[in-house]
This record gives structure tokens, C-alpha cells and sequence, in this order.
């Protein structure tokens, strides 16, 4: 396993990670990715950790906090072997506290995980959404207060806009607070718009993306095929509505640059398109989920091999859309590129 820096922190991260949005899986949404119990889910952690792969990613949301629970049943006695990471801020009831990131909820909602998941500190705690009832000071504030107590280690964001982030990291500076080092988002060959401003603001401020769905929410799993209905198992029929949109047409453009590619290297497309995941800037850990010892086997086949520069290029120009407002008048305007030299070259 590789294993990469995660953002300007001292943090090392594999490069893949297991997201345990499966295990302890309740109601319409994370009934539908799984419903992995502690035995189930203790086998999947064997197999990680046989594999290198140390971090283990959920949230205080998933199934109303059972996924935690679970993960914590599975990890209990080889703590020192893992890193944990957790998210919060999306509602948890009807309350009046029982959402956003004020000071009053982030401990209580530390004080929870922790109890789920049977630990004493949490590696990285993630803010699940921007909170702008919130004054970003008194966020950071009390994320100061658990990083002091002990409590939690490192600190990060999820699903921020750039101004969002740029806002909160200026903050940071200002008054000394901790900085966000990991910024989880939504990833694919079918959803590019990560590259489009947050990419950049990234690798200017040093934090690192730990990439959600890498298969376009289980849209690039090769189970989807132009002309083809979708199959009967599928979780999209109860799902596609929670995720990110995307044009059939686009997917099925992408899908057939996978299947060549797949066909080429002897790999599976799910690998395929982590792969191209894994060499991108800016990534430092893609979230692979599993409902079963072979999914997880399957997506940790992805790493430990390279695509070819000529495949890189090919799945570029497939998965390649339009610049969205206000990049898309200077995309390909030389002068401008002078100035803002791409990250990724233009198809």
C-alpha cells in the first residue's frame, strides 16, 4: 500500500481507505448500501489491514450512528492499527441543536462518536457541511478546545464550497486555530467538478482530497451498459434520486472508455476508474466501500499498477465537460493559461 501525506499535515494516509457507510446499514439511503453487522464487518477490517489499508471512514449519520458502532465493534483490540475517521453536522434529529457545527453541538457530538465507535480520540474529524448560521471562529474554536483535550487529532471538511473552505483556513491563520487538512469530496470520471476551483484552492493551501464515491455513486461498476435497462439488483433504483446527477449519455461515454482500457490492462472498469482516482493532484486517499469480501477485494486491485499516459489521456477526453461559469470563457484562451497554467491538460 502507498501511503501519502494528507494535506500540509504530519498525518500519512493509504491511499485507498474503507468507507463503513455499509455497516449497520438503516433505512431507505444506508439500507441500500448494506447492512453489514460487526462479524461481517470485522472480516472486511481483517482484510484492509492485510492490505495495507489503515483508515476507516464513517459519520455520526450513517444509520443514526450505527455504522460507528459497528466499526467499533469490529476494531476493538487493535486500535493502534487503525486510523479513525468521522464526520458531523448533518442532522441527527428535529432539534434546534441537533444539527450544524456550533460550539455546543461539535462536543456533544465528539463525546458521541467516541463512545460509538469505543475509542479515546478520533484521527480525523470532519465537518460532514458549512454550517453559516455558525461564525467560522467559534467552529474552529471549539475544535481547538477537542484538538487540546485530546480528543481528536486532526481536523478537516466535507462537501465546502471554495469560498467556504478559503473563509474557514483564513480563519485559521488568523487566530492560530487548527487548520483543515482534508477536504472529503464527491470525485469521478462522471463528476469532474471537483477540478474546477476546489482542486486548485487545494494545491495552493496544501489540503489534501479524500475522494467520496469514486464510482459515481455505483454508476462505474460495469454493470451499466448503453442500451441495456438497469439490472434488477441494482441500489440505484432505490438511490439514484441521494446521489450526484450525470447525462446517460456522458456515463455510457465513459463506460465504453473504461470497458477498451479494462480490456487492455486485464483489469476490472471499477479499477480502472479508482486508478485514474489515485493519479490525480491533490488526492491523497480515495474511500472505497464494500458490502463483501470480494467488492473489497475487487476495489483493492486498484492500487499497485499505473495506466499507461496515452489511457490517461483517453479517459480525460471521454469524462471531459464544458468549464462551468466563470472558467469557461478563458478555458482554452493561451493568454489565460499563461497566467493559470491547467493542472490537468485540456483533451
Amino acid at each position: 500500500m502507498e501511503y501519502r501525506q494528507l494535506g500540509a499535515s504530519g498525518l500519512k494516509v493509504p491511499a485507498l481507505s474503507f468507507g463503513a457507510g455499509t455497516f449497520g446499514g438503516q433505512g431507505p439511503l444506508f439500507g441500500a448500501w448494506g447492512t453489514t453487522d460487526a462479524q461481517e464487518a470485522r472480516r472486511l477490517v481483517d482484510i484492509c489491514l492485510e492490505a495495507g489499508i489503515t483508515m476507516f471512514d464513517t459519520a455520526d449519520v450513517y444509520s443514526a450512528g450505527a455504522s460507528e458502532e459497528v466499526l467499533g465493534a469490529a476494531i476493538k483490540g487493535r486500535r493502534d492499527q487503525v486510523l479513525l475517521s468521522t464526520k458531523t453536522g448533518l442532522p441527527m434529529g428535529d432539534g434546534p441543536g441537533d444539527a450544524g457545527s456550533s460550539r455546543t453541538r461539535l462536543i456533544r457530538a465528539t463525546e458521541d462518536a467516541l463512545r460509538r465507535l469505543g475509542t479515546d480520540r478520533i484521527d480525523l474529524f470532519q465537518l460532514h457541511a458549512f454550517d453559516a448560521a455558525t461564525p467560522v471562529e467559534e467552529v474552529l474554536s471549539a475544535l481547538d478546545q477537542l484538538v487540546r483535550a485530546g480528543k481528536i487529532r486532526y481536523v478537516g471538511v466535507s462537501n465546502f464550497a471554495g469560498w467556504q473552505l478559503m473563509k474557514s483556513l483564513a480563519a485559521s491563520e488568523r487566530h492560530g486555530f487548527p487548520r483543515y487538512a482534508a477536504h472529503q469530496v464527491y470525485y469521478s470520471l462522471i463528476g469532474r467538478d471537483y477540478e474546477w476551483e476546489l482542486m486548485p484552492l487545494a494545491r495552493d493551501q496544501r489540503v489534501g482530497a479524500m475522494v467520496w464515491s469514486p464510482l459515481g455513486w455505483g454508476r462505474l461498476t460495469g454493470k451499466l451498459r448503453r442500451g441495456r435497462p438497469l439490472p434488477a439488483q441494482s441500489r440505484l433504483h432505490r438511490t439514484a434520486d441521494y446521489g450526484p446527477p450525470v447525462e446517460d449519455a456522458h456515463l455510457f461515454d465513459v463506460v465504453d472508455a473504461l470497458d477498451g482500457i479494462a480490456r487492455e490492462t486485464g483489469k476490472t472498469i471499477p479499477q480502472v476508474a479508482i486508478n485514474w482516482l489515485l493519479g490525480r493532484p491533490t488526492v491523497s486517499s480515495v474511500i472505497v466501500g464494500a458490502r463483501n469480501e470480494a467488492q473489497l477485494r475487487q476495489n483493492i486491485g486498484a492500487i499497485g499498477w499505473t495506466l499507461a499516459p496515452e489511457q490517461v489521456a483517453r479517459l480525460d477526453a471521454a469524462s471531459h465537460r464544458p468549464a462551468p461559469y466563470p472558467y469557461f470563457p478563458y478555458e482554452r484562451q493561451e493568454g489565460f493559461a499563461r497566467l493559470n497554467p491547467p493542472m490537468i491538460p485540456s483533451p
